[in-house]
């Protein structure tokens, strides 16, 4: 690192990558327990919500606080709609019918958006080969994580291929609003940025729970201790520390770095679902995550910005 003034310290790279890597990777069990009783949309906007005005609260008392202006209001909503309606809302709705390990193969589909965009959109440099490598690499080892149940699933019902399908589009929204967010108005503090993108977004999502008539399925007293506990999961580490960590990430590291979350997270979600769940863990498995991690390294290691 040349300046701990112009660069941010190796530490908080480390934790925030941590964050990212690890809690989102346990969000797809959490997801699953929250959603097995309570309606999926309403549920994401009541998280995003609640973590979206403890951030803004605490945005408003930090030191670097700025009043938001319409400009980074209007950002917050078109970030927020694309992160967490499209990217998060498609997801959680595409769990319903897809086990959580296929829901993050598939997300694993986001880093090839984010390096594509980042090229046209942002009309940074062109990828190197070390990158194509490495995001190839990192989507043969996913496939190799977890690819039966991706054959498995292209046989069953529609509602299967139609969960597919969401969690695809899905993995491009989220692409597309992380790189908007690069260089769309924000205010100076990450704190107070990261509530006010929370915050729109659950809006969006309760809004589009109260026109799909969830309200209505809502049962009083029938959530249970699971849902609970996946719930207050989903808005303290997934929201309050990985999100505000993905958030600043993309402000101090290339596009594509980042987006290696999306291999890693699947490593995750299916050591949890062997250790909690007691799904199989087979040999390909455990080659496909040694081949994710050596992807990893491969896109690190690229000096250059995307």
């Amino acid at each position: 690192m040349s300046s701990p003034t112009t660069k941010p310290r190796l530490w908080l790279l480390i934790a925030a990558f941590a964050a990212v890597y690890l809690l989102w990777g346990s969000t797809y069990l959490a997801i699953k327990y929250a959603i097995a009783t309570m309606p999926p949309l309403l549920m994401a906007g009541s998280r995003f919500v609640l973590a979206g005005i403890i951030m803004t609260v605490a945005g408003r008392l930090s030191a670097d606080y700025e009043r938001p202006t319409a400009r980074q209001w209007r950002t917050s909503f078109v970030v927020g709609g694309l992160l967490l309606v499209g990217g998060n809302g498609g997801v959680v709705m595409a769990e319903r019918y897809v086990p959580s390990s296929l829901a993050a193969l598939l997300v694993a589909t986001e880093p090839f958006w984010i390096v594509i965009l980042g090229w046209l959109w942002l009309r940074g440099a062109r990828p190197s080969w070390q990158v194509v490598l490495g995001l190839l690499l990192g989507f043969a080892g996913v496939y190799l994580l977890v690819g039966e149940q991706l054959f498995a699933g292209a046989g069953a019902s529609r509602q299967m291929l139609g969960g597919v399908v969401l969690v695809l589009l899905a993995a491009f929204s989220w692409a597309a609003g992380s790189i908007y967010g690069l260089r769309a108005g924000v205010p100076r503090s990450p704190v107070l940025a990261s509530g006010m993108q929370m915050l729109a977004g659950g809006v969006l999502l309760l809004g589009l729970g109260t026109a799909t008539g969830e309200w209505g399925t809502i049962r009083p007293g029938g959530f249970g201790l699971g849902a609970g506990l996946g719930f207050g999961y989903l808005v303290v580490f997934g929201s309050l520390v990985a999100f505000t960590a993905y958030s600043w990430l993309l402000k101090h590291a290339a596009p594509a770095r980042v987006a290696t979350y999306a291999y890693v997270n699947p490593v995750v979600a299916v050591l949890l679902g062997w250790a909690v769940l007691g799904e199989k863990l087979t040999g390909a498995m455990l080659v496909g995550a040694a081949v994710i991690v050596g992807s990893v390294v491969l896109i690190t290691s690229q000096q250059k910005s995307q």
